[in-house]
This record gives structure tokens, C-alpha cells and sequence, in this order.
């Protein structure tokens, strides 16, 4: 049952990870100009409207997945390329800012909340939920940077190269297959040891935690020092 509680947990996490991710996308993309999401309905935080199937899948699996793409028509920018870059971004930019108000949630919630159901379900569910909003939110982030297509780093570099060379039109055309790639790798990693030394998305996650995760474990660690209070979680 506890199993079954933090899958369901995790689930939610995810799914309101993704709504926010490419909510951003959209309202960003129409400030810039571009009203084709918000015509498509894609404006919205309504999680049914951004589900993909398999990019969740994905993120049970392995703790890296994907949404379903916000549309975007970049010919309706008033400036082409800062327009795109910015509308990339915003997915990546929130994913973080997530992750940045959900530690400082999982600390109180872990002070004041969760002592109160100690022993319950209730417990292992809010733990698992607070725990996967801050590292899935950074797990999608550092993801998104990836320059594999269609992640958001491959269209930021898109913007901003002149879209020549073998591996340019390598990453276009089989951007799906490497991205499934690698995160199976990385699932296997799990049960095959030897292959985490070629496991990419484990150094990411690794690099997610100790590099991007530091800034906001050690704002929070002064906000709580501030108030007297000892840190109660690490990232």
C-alpha cells in the first residue's frame, strides 16, 4: 500500500511539474507575440490539457519525461529570435522557480505538517509529494537543457545557430529516439550496474542535486537561520 500511496504521490508531482512547465511556454510565447497556445486551449493549468502518455511513462520510469508540446509559431513573434529563446526558457525558468518555492514548502511542511500524521498514510504521502516537486522540478529543468531535440535546450540553440551540420540534423531527426534512449539507459542503470558509467542522465541528476540544487538549499538554510530555526531537510 505505502508503494502505491508514493507512486500516486509522485503522479500528482508530475503532473502539475508539466502544467506549469508548458503554461510557461504559452503565456510567455503570447507576450512575445505568438497567440497560437492560447488559441490551441494551451494557455491553461488544466493538467489534461499538457498530459502526454509516454512522457509521463517516462517519468514513473526513470525521473525524466516530457509534456505534450506547446504550439508555437514563431513567424507571429514581434522579434524572431529573442522570442523564440525566451519562450524555450520559460519552461526551464519555472521548473526552477518550482523547485525553489517547493523546498522552502517541503522544510515547513516537514517542521509543522508532517509530524502531525506521523505513522498515517498521510505521511508518506506528503513526503513523497513535497520530496518529487523539488527534484523532478529540477530533474525537468536540468532535462530541458539537454540540446536533443525537441527538449527546450535544442530549440534555445536552434535560435541561435545557423542550423548546419551533421549533428544538428542528426539531433532533429532522431531527437525521440535518443531521448528514449537514454532514459532507458538510465532505468537499466538501476538493475545493471556496470552500465551506470555510461549512464548520462545519472551525471544530470547528480549535477542537478549538487550543482543546481545548492543556491536554493542554502537560501533557504539562511531564511530558516534567520528565524531561529535549523533547516530540517537537505536537497
Amino acid at each position: 500500500m505505502s508503494e502505491i500511496i508514493e507512486l500516486l504521490a509522485q503522479f500528482f508531482a508530475v503532473m502539475i511539474i508539466i502544467t506549469l512547465h508548458e503554461y510557461a511556454h504559452a503565456r510567455v510565447a503570447c507576450w512575445c507575440g505568438d497567440p497560437t497556445a492560447k488559441y490551441a486551449g494551451r494557455m491553461t493549468l488544466n493538467p489534461i490539457k499538457h498530459f502526454d502518455p509516454i512522457g509521463a511513462l517516462m517519468f514513473a520510469v526513470a525521473g525524466f519525461g516530457w509534456a505534450k508540446p506547446v504550439p508555437v509559431n514563431p513567424n507571429n513573434f514581434r522579434k524572431y529570435k529573442s522570442g523564440s529563446f525566451w519562450t524555450s526558457a520559460a519552461g526551464i525558468i519555472m521548473n526552477y522557480l518550482t523547485a525553489f518555492l517547493f523546498f522552502g514548502i517541503a522544510a515547513l511542511g516537514y517542521m509543522y505538517v508532517i509530524p502531525e500524521f506521523y505513522g498515517t498514510y498521510m505521511e508518506i504521502f506528503l513526503m513523497a509529494f513535497l520530496g518529487s516537486m523539488v527534484i523532478y522540478s529540477l530533474s525537468f529543468c536540468v532535462f530541458n537543457l539537454l540540446p536533443v531535440y525537441p527538449l527546450d535546450g535544442f530549440r534555445m540553440v536552434d535560435v541561435l545557430t545557423k542550423k548546419r551540420g551533421k549533428t544538428y540534423w542528426f539531433l532533429r531527426q532522431n531527437g525521440y529516439y535518443v531521448l528514449l534512449g537514454l532514459i532507458l539507459l538510465h532505468f537499466l542503470a538501476g538493475y545493471v550496474p556496470v552500465l551506470g558509467y555510461i549512464d548520462v542522465l545519472g551525471y544530470v541528476l547528480n549535477f542537478v542535486r549538487n550543482i543546481f540544487g545548492y543556491p536554493i538549499e542554502a537560501f533557504w538554510k539562511w531564511i530558516f537561520k534567520l528565524c531561529g530555526k535549523v533547516l530540517p531537510i537537505t536537497m
